[in-house]
């Protein structure tokens, strides 16, 4: 079995790309949907485009559903990106971190 890194490289660098803007995208909404009396009109709309985007991408990315190295690369890149978006999440900020 041969591993095409090519692929995997591409799948990584738009999953990167697509992920960042995903999570982007939740932490917009989130901070409109605090601000309005009926939150789901916000999240709603914005979790069926940000999950349209990143199904697209991966479609256009994996050339169809081929699960092979572009996919591969383009998972680990999601992953990766969630879990150091989750990372920040949690992280206190400067000014929040003396407040109880």
């Amino acid at each position: 079995m041969t591993i095409d890194w090519h692929a995997v490289i591409t799948g990584f660098g738009a999953g990167v790309a697509v992920s960042i803007l995903y999570f982007l995208g939740l932490a917009l909404s989130v901070r409109l949907a605090l601000r309005r009396p009926r939150p789901v009109a916000v999240l709603l709309p914005s979790a069926v485009v940000r999950i349209g985007v990143l199904l697209a991408a991966g479609w256009w990315v994996t050339d169809g559903g081929t699960l092979g190295g572009a996919f591969i690369g383009y998972a680990l890149a999601f992953f990766l990106v969630r879990l150091i978006a989750t990372l920040m999440a949690r992280t206190p900020g400067a000014k929040e971190a003396g407040c109880n």
